[in-house]
């Protein structure tokens, strides 16, 4: 499959001649452009502008009818086969270094990050504790946890204070989500705060958060800052 790929590039890039951190994001339709969206937009490059913020964004256009099976790795009875370990071998292997290779980035784990909402919460949760060699910041957004059962357990199995000490995991959900969203994701961070430091696993629920664009746009500038702190 061929993919179209958004780059989003700082105010000064052209003139300054540094490197910058840079944040993969999946679901692009939806990130920059509202006339591209299919449910609404978050505004990622007005709010980098008015944030005035040095980093590269990194859009990645989902697979329309194969969005469910590319952003989730294991089979599913309704949606059929899982590709998302396909998936993030693309962003790992091509995507990447391809990205790294054509602009001025700072390729290190600690400077690369990966976010998403939804069935994009769950792909970039599982970017985290399969690449933290390659990603280092991981944003989760009302992550559709529900859809992988033995994703505890599997969690459980995979982090290890050694290989993912050096993370750092931002949560949100919204409380008028479905009724598990947050009680799901405060048990994964009860698992994952085996391997990473508490100081390092940022949690946010907002009470009037419902599962749309427009609570996670709302969200955005709180993770950004969260982004881009030393």
């Amino acid at each position: 499959r061929e993919r179209r790929i958004w780059i989003y590039l700082p105010a000064d890039y052209a003139s300054s001649g540094k490197r910058y951190p840079v944040l993969y994001m999946h679901d692009a339709q939806n990130l920059f452009d509202a006339a591209a969206s299919f449910a609404g937009e978050w505004g990622v490059d007005e709010e980098l502008d008015r944030m005035k913020l040095p980093m590269i964004v990194v859009g990645i256009d989902n697979g329309g009818m194969k969005r469910m099976n590319e952003y989730n790795p294991d089979d599913h009875e309704r949606f059929g086969k899982g590709e998302g370990r396909a998936y993030l071998e693309f962003l790992v292997k091509e995507l990447k270094p391809y990205i790294d290779s054509k602009y001025r980035t700072k390729k290190q784990a600690k400077y690369t990050g990966i976010a998403g909402s939804s069935m994009g919460g769950l792909i970039s949760y599982y970017a985290g504790i399969w690449y933290p060699k390659s990603f280092g910041k991981i944003g989760v957004f009302s992550p559709s946890f529900w859809i992988a059962p033995n994703l505890q357990k599997l969690t459980a199995e995979c982090i290890h204070p050694r290989r993912h000490k050096h993370q750092f995991y931002y949560f949100y959900a919204g409380a008028k989500e479905s009724k598990t969203m947050v009680s799901d994701m405060e048990a994964m961070i009860t698992i994952l705060q085996k391997a990473v430091p508490s100081t390092q696993i940022t949690k946010r629920v907002s009470p009037i958060g419902e599962h749309n664009e427009a609570a996670w746009r709302s969200e955005l500038p709180h993770f950004l800052r969260f982004y881009l702190r030393k």
